[in-house]
């Protein structure tokens, strides 16, 4: 004589297998796997050598891209997306292509680097030649 196949549930009861299961999108099941939510959420700044805080920016999965990355970031960070010159997955990894931004995970930090124009305050922390300790100036005095 065969019993019915019964399965274990986590919480230790029995159930008949195949009878009144709950579906994934039942509003009952609360509980989402990492890879079935619909936002991936990731941290963001702009490069500074003042501020270092980040803030959190949500895209939706179904439409991640670059320009949909871009977009969000510089939307939340009330900056504009031509002065983004690249982004930056930290601690040192370019962001390129949708590729790449397929491969992010919850809670990635990602840096905004600005292009640096003569108003920045990014140039006013380069270091000229003359303040370089490499820098030989009788050297740069020569002629040949």
């Amino acid at each position: 004589m065969a019993e019915p196949q019964l399965d274990m549930k986590p919480s230790g009861e029995y159930k008949q297998g195949g009878s009144n299961q709950q579906s994934p999108t039942d509003p009952g099941d609360n509980t989402k796997p990492d890879d079935t939510c619909p936002e991936l959420v990731l941290k963001v700044r702009i490069q500074s050598h003042k501020e270092n805080d980040f803030i959190e920016v949500e895209l939706d999965r179904q439409e991640l891209s670059y320009q949909n990355l871009l977009q969000a970031s510089c939307y939340e960070l009330g900056i504009n997306p031509e002065q983004v010159e690249k982004i930056r997955k930290l601690p040192n990894t370019l962001l390129r292509k949708d590729k790449d931004i397929l491969r992010l995970q919850d809670f990635q930090e990602v840096e905004l680097i600005l292009m640096k124009n003569g108003s920045s305050a990014l140039t006013e922390y380069t270091p000229s030649l003359l303040e370089k300790p490499c820098y030989n100036s009788n050297a740069a005095k020569m002629t040949y």
